[in-house]
């Protein structure tokens, strides 16, 4: 057992922060989190799938049931064009259970709690501002004039990551996808049929659309092709008023429910999530006692269907080296896992982000080519996304 990380600091109280934490606590090291805003992020996101190999993840820390509870099973996605023409159909393989749509603030306030029950210190208002480096030590430096210092510090910091830039001040930044990012709940009952645990997503002529209709509640969500990237806050600004307008134009000459639910929804409930963005290859993941985890390190677009995912296998796997292996080992191995795989998804979804902000020429090639391209896609050549495990009991190899 290797016993140089006794205490991390983790920058970062999103999904990715407690599940860390958590990982670490497991592995024998003492982590504290430390959270930026003052308040939590309760309310904040909207509907995120949660495939198998990310509830796995949470099962070798014992919180995947706990996570199940809160979402509804997607048995599979539809993929339509705009007339209503299937292109395909994909989920997890029968043999794995099925992804789990899931409300991110849920999410994230089930992981929040259940870190503060196993006695995990969370600290808010901590903004990072710069650390200091010392032999055999670091120590943090908050916006607040307060310090904190570890062994090691972890940045969960998400895609506009302070740690990232701390490793490597050269580090790419986000790439836009020309997408903008809407959703809401609606209750559907008599305008929207029960979807039968699927999830429908359309490439509609001016923008994408998706659905899932689930007890009598319809959650839907549109990227919206936007020729300048919008901050989340910037969106809000604009207006939901006008936001629905917009996106109920966007959908009209679809065949498909969308203008209809958007119009009949409240602007107090639309969710407007901020451009749709992944990271370019992070060259450097760590650097001395510095490391990333999650979205700072390997963010793919929300297309992907794998982004928590992603992140939590990260965490469970950082601490699962830390816990084996001397610190320089450690870091080395934990990128070694998690580079091929994360950026292998993050490329396949860079190209459904090219499908859904297609225009005119590229929808009707789109549209013709890709149902012979899915028929090529068997679950099983697939099946490598969902399968993923991480094994707890053996020790990390060097």
């Amino acid at each position: 057992m290797a016993k140089q990380i006794k205490h991390a600091l983790v920058i970062g109280g999103g999904v990715a922060g407690p599940v860390t934490a958590m990982a670490l606590q497991q592995a024998g090291i003492e982590a504290t989190v430390h959270e930026a805003y003052q308040g939590d992020a309760v309310g904040v996101g909207a509907g995120l799938g949660l495939a198998p190999n990310g509830l796995a993840a949470l099962d070798v820390i014992g919180a995947g049931d706990l996570v199940r509870a809160l979402g509804d099973p997607m048995q599979s996605i539809v993929l339509q064009s705009w007339n209503g023409k299937r292109l395909a159909e994909f989920g997890s393989p029968g043999r794995l259970e099925p992804t789990r749509l899931v409300m991110r603030s849920d999410l994230y306030q089930a992981l929040y709690d259940e870190a503060l029950r196993r006695g995990i210190r969370i600290e808010h208002g901590k903004k990072l501002v710069g650390v200091d480096e010392q032999p055999g030590a670091v120590t943090a430096k908050f916006a607040d004039g307060t310090t904190a210092t570890g062994d090691l510090l972890i940045g969960a910091d998400g895609i506009r990551s302070t740690v990232r830039g701390l490793i490597d001040p050269a580090a790419p930044s986000p790439r836009y996808a020309g997408l903008q990012g809407f959703g809401s709940m609606y209750a559907a009952a008599g305008v929207v049929p029960d979807t039968g645990g699927k999830m429908y997503m359309t490439f509609g002529k001016r923008a994408f659309f998706g659905l899932q209709v689930i007890d009598g509640q319809a959650v839907w969500f549109v990227n919206l092709p936007w020729a300048e990237p919008l901050s989340q806050p910037q969106a809000v600004a604009r207006g939901a008023e006008r936001w629905l307008a917009e996106l109920a134009t966007a959908c009209a000459g679809d065949r498909t429910p969308a203008a209809e639910l958007i119009r009949r929804t409240d602007p107090a409930h639309l969710m407007m999530t901020g451009p749709m963005e992944s990271m370019p290859v992070v060259p450097h993941w760590s650097r001395d006692r510095l490391v990333l985890v999650g979205d700072s390190a390997h963010a793919p677009s929300s297309s992907s269907g794998q982004g928590a995912s992603l992140a939590i296998e990260s965490a469970v796997e950082l601490a699962h080296c830390l816990r084996d292996l001397p610190l320089r080992q450690a870091l080395a191995r934990y990128e070694a896992l998690r580079r091929p795989r994360v950026e292998r998804i993050i490329k396949a979804a860079e190209r459904t982000n090219s499908n859904k902000a297609a225009g005119p020429v590229g929808r009707v090639l789109r549209d013709a080519l890709m149902p012979i391209g899915m028929r090529l896609i068997s679950p099983e050549k697939m099946a490598w996304q969902f399968e993923h495990r991480i094994d707890w009991a053996s020790p990390a190899a060097a």
